[in-house]
């Protein structure tokens, strides 16, 4: 029988946390089987979306970070100790929220990479010692997650020869280097398969997204950046997939809905049906392409960083959230965005990437050489 799950929402009006709450009310539809209980609800700045989902849930605490302060997020998670916390956050703000959900003992249904990306090897090591679970919500990582289940194997790297990260394309897969140098905000914020909030859009757009997933990949399952692949699919009908050592591919295919890792997240380790539609094979094709990492050079950046390995990939994350928000706010060329990525990863980022004071400082110094370089920039207004 399952059991009733406490749920934390993080960033429960973004896309994750609106996806969570429909899934968690469609099993309140069912009154004889209400299998989870929101306890804990937070958003940024969206003041009114919050109030509405209170009323939705009278019995849930609610925190408006950017009023009631971060610290007031933690002492409830610490306080009401859910079962499960749907960290949906955007950006490195969502790292102290994945730690004070492990140190309370709740299970981590994770889309904020960042969590992983900043600050892997703690969070990992954390986790094991609070015996808690942590289960990706990235569609990607979801797909591993799931599919390495049906792996029956002590060692994954000599059962999984590499794990293959799908990835649309975003909107600018088929112009050229030229023709993104003079892409709009507009444009960027036009993704073809996913509806996803502005940042992550972007970094979908430049590829970044990916290439945090490409780090995000190494850490979650224990394997080397160099069996870490990345497919073009531009349909996101696949996505991810497995290439076991005997050459044989396992795909996990679902319809771009990010309902179905949200579901998947919740009612885990239990595999329970849905509502949500299904593919349908009547007229459906698929197709997939080698991506360019010279048009796109945020994903060879997130290799090096992920080989490099200590606090590079913090750096990396850090530079990127600059240049995509100056991006966002005009200041920039989109082009611009791994150069200003690139700029930073050339300083020393060596150190240790076990120590939260260590990387808390990498954040900082790193955003301070984005905003340096981008300043000195000689481009044009987008």
């Amino acid at each position: 029988m399952f059991k009733k799950k406490r749920i934390a929402v993080l960033g429960a009006t973004g896309s994750i946390g609106r996806s969570s709450i429909d899934i968690i009310s469609r099993s309140a539809g069912n009154k004889a089987n209400i299998n989870f209980e929101i306890v804990l609800l937070s958003a940024k700045s969206s003041c009114s979306q919050l109030e509405e989902l209170s009323r939705q849930f009278p019995s849930a605490s609610c925190v408006l970070t950017e009023r009631d302060g971060m610290d007031k997020l933690l002492s409830l998670l610490a306080e009401l100790r859910p079962d499960i916390t749907i960290n949906g956050i955007a950006g490195a703000a969502g790292l102290q929220p994945s730690l004070a959900a492990i140190e309370s003992g709740s299970d981590l249904a994770l889309a904020n990479k960042e969590t992983i990306v900043m600050a892997g090897e703690l969070v990992m090591r954390s986790a094991k010692e609070k015996n808690i679970n942590i289960i990706p919500v990235d569609s990607e990582h979801s797909a591993i997650f799931q599919l390495l289940r049906r792996v029956e194997s002590k060692n994954i790297n000599e059962t999984v020869s590499e794990i293959i990260l799908t990835a649309s394309g975003g909107p600018f897969k088929n112009l050229s280097f030229n023709e993104m140098e003079k892409a709009t905000v507009k444009e960027a914020l036009c993704h073809p398969t996913w509806n996803m909030g502005p940042k992550i859009t972007i970094d979908s757009a430049s590829m970044a997204n990916k290439g945090l997933e490409i780090i995000e990949a190494c850490c979650l399952f224990n394997l080397s950046p160099d069996k870490i692949k990345v497919v073009i699919h531009p349909q996101s009908i696949i996505h991810s997939m497995i290439r076991l050592c005997n050459g044989v591919i396992y795909a996990q295919m679902s319809k771009p809905d990010m309902r179905h890792p949200v579901h998947d997240a919740l009612y885990w380790p239990d595999t329970v049906p849905s509502s949500l539609e299904p593919i349908n094979f009547d007229s459906l094709s698929l197709e997939f392409h080698k991506p360019d990492i010279e048009k796109f050079p945020m994903l060879s950046l997130a290799w090096t960083s992920a080989k490099k390995g200590g606090l590079y990939p913090c750096a990396y994350n850090a530079a990127n959230e600059i240049a995509a928000a100056a991006f966002l706010s005009e200041k920039i060329k989109f082009t611009d965005i791994p150069r200003i990525t690139e700029h930073v990863l050339k300083s020393d980022w060596t150190g240790d990437c076990m120590s939260l004071e260590a990387i808390m400082q990498t954040d900082t110094d790193a955003r301070k050489k984005a905003k340096s370089f981008l300043n000195r920039l000689n481009t044009c207004v987008v």
